[in-house]
Order: C-alpha cells, then structure tokens, then sequence
C-alpha cells in the first residue's frame, strides 16, 4: 500500500482484557513503547472482575494512543475484538492479548514486511515457537497451511501478525466459538490472501498461564472444536483441495493435543476413555498417510498413528509422556537449586 507524502497508515492494536490484572500493565507498557509513528491502541475490558478496568482507564488517561471500552456483560475473546474493530480508524489491525506482551519495533517490522513484498499479511517470530534458522519469506497459500501443518515458523494464532482492517471486518470471530476462533478466523483471511510474509525476529511474547486452556481439564466446551476442523476440511476439499493434506495434519494435531490433555488433566463430566474415543473417531475421520507426513516430529507422529491404533496404547503412551515431562521438570529445578546454591554468596542462608 502506497504512503500519502511519505506517511505511514495509521494501524490499529486490538487488546481484549479479562481478569489479567497481574499482567495487564506489562503489556500496556510493550504497546506505548511502540516505534511505530502513527497507532492506536483500543482496550476492551469484557467486563473484569479485578482491578483491569481501572489499570486500562489509568494508560487512556495518560497515553491519547489508548483508549478503552468497557463492557457491561463478559462476551468473550471473539466479541471483544469484534467490538474492537467496530471502533478501529486503521487502515492494519494487530491484535495481541492481554497477558503477552511485544517488543517496541513489532508494529513497525510488521509494516515493514507487508510494505516491502506487498504481501496481503504479515507475521512475525514469537518466542516460545520454532522458527529459529528460517529467513524472511514470502508464502503462497499453499505454503502458508503447510507452515501451521508443521506448527513452525508460526501457528495460526490471531496475535503476532498485520492484517487489512477492511477485510478483518468482512470476516469476524465467531462469537460462538470458545476455542479455536483464532484458526477459523486466519482460515476466512487466507481465502482471501495471495502471499502471506514472514519476519523471523521474535518480536511477540506469548505468556504461558497456569489458568490457560492448555492446563484445564477436557469439557464439552472444548470438544466444539472439532466440528470446526471438519468443517474446514470438508471445505477445503471442495474449494481448495491443494490445501486439503495441510489442514487434516491440523486436525490429527488437535486431536492428539486433546487427546494427551485428557490423560493428563482429566476430565469434567464423563469419562477420561470416552473422551479418547471421541479423539479416535475424530483423528480416524482426517486421517491420510499424506497428512500424517506433513506432521514435523517424529514424537508427533508416534501419537497420532498410535491414537488411531489403540486408545489403550495411546494412554500408557501418554502416561509415559507425562512422567518424563515431571522427570525433566524435576531435574531442571534441582539443577537450578544447586546453582543457586553455589552462586549464593558465604554466610548467607
């Protein structure tokens, strides 16, 4: 997109906030911090019970960048930034949560990588995911969902990338969704997108939470999911069938992520063997030995072919897992421990 006498377009950061008080001003401060000339910030706190809402009145009273709407019932993530791109003036929307933060040049490497290729989205590195070695790059569509097959150099996550406002409108979260919102709505964009741009500098923070989905236990909520990726798929067959392998890879994933979280956290309502069963049938139904090649692990590969086995076999295999994880965890802290310990100066306790 061309500049009006030498100015930048004005984008526009989407932050949803609930209840991250103890996070919230961290991000705050990533986002004033930002080196890019002309943004704004719109904050909205989907009715916090803590002290966010007061945090975000505080940084629009001090920064005009930010401003922040406060709703009266909690919607959720999707109507938040629903909410946030009604009143959104940019001519690029970035959204990030509230309990990540960036780093000061994110918004503009992002402009940078979208004006210099003239990709129709960019993204960003993000510390916590692979990506480490791969140079800026310019993606087909068809690239682009083998790279989220892969999970690396980036995920389909809605934060950490610069897209056009005008067609982010045209395809809003489904409010109705409680997970993987994020996936429909980079799968509605990537219609749309010729080439996608990456920027391999970790420029975004994701911030691992113990009260985060991937730590709760299994429920009917989360198993919504799945008739989503079906749907997709089945999409995808009929209207772009090149991407086909590349989203049944997606869907083994998630399958087998629930799968391995069922083992571990358990489950609310119902038994921990039908929930299994129900992965099973899911992962059987996208299962291809295409798909399963785009898988980048060979640990991720062992557990969708052994899901699609035995759910008996796949629980010892999980099982197994989650105590080498505790083993490695263990042995990590007593390293740490001793570290510390001989790093801790004579005489002090």
């Amino acid at each position: 997109m061309k500049e009006e006498r030498g100015r930048k377009p004005k984008i526009s950061v989407i932050v949803p906030v609930y209840n991250v008080e103890a996070y919230l001003e961290k991000c705050l401060d990533s986002i004033r911090a930002q080196t890019y000339p002309d943004f704004e910030a719109i904050l909205v706190n989907d009715a916090s019970t803590d002290r966010s809402g007061e945090i975000c009145s505080r940084y629009a009273e001090q920064d005009a960048r930010l401003q922040v709407i406060h709703l009266p019932v909690n919607g959720g993530l999707s109507a938040a930034r629903n909410k946030g791109m009604e009143q959104a003036v940019g001519v690029f929307v970035s959204f990030l949560d509230s309990d990540d933060y960036i780093e000061p040049d994110l918004l503009k490497r992002l402009y940078q990588s979208i004006s210099e290729s003239g990709a129709d989205i960019s993204i960003c590195g993000t510390y916590g995911i692979n990506g480490g070695g791969v140079p800026a790059s310019l993606y087909s569509r068809e690239e682009t969902v083998r790279c989220l097959a892969r999970r690396e150099p980036f995920l389909w996550t809605a934060w950490g990338k610069l897209y056009s406002l005008e067609q982010a409108r045209q395809h809003p979260f489904d409010e109705r969704a409680y997970c993987c919102e994020d996936l429909v709505f980079f799968y509605q964009m990537l219609q749309e997108a010729e080439t996608i741009s990456y920027w391999p500098e970790k420029l975004y923070h994701y911030v691992y939470r113990e009260g985060s989905l991937i730590h709760r236990k299994i429920d009917e909520k989360r198993c919504t999911v799945l008739p989503v990726l079906n749907e997709i798929c089945r999409e995808a067959a009929e209207r772009f069938p090149e991407l086909l392998y590349g989203f049944q890879q997606i869907a083994l994933d998630v399958n087998v992520r629930l799968a391995m979280q069922t083992v571990e956290c358990g489950t609310e309502g119902g038994t921990r063997f039908a929930y299994l069963k129900r992965f099973q049938r899911n992962l059987r139904r996208q299962f291809s030995r295409e798909a399963w090649r785009l898988c980048s692990s060979k640990k991720g590969q062992a557990a969708e072919l052994i899901l699609y086995i035995s759910t008996g076999v796949f629980w010892g295999f999980a099982v197994c897992y989650k105590r080498i994880k505790q083993m490695k965890r263990w042995r990590s802290r007593k390293r740490l421990q001793k570290k510390n310990e001989v790093d801790r100066p004579n005489g002090q306790g």
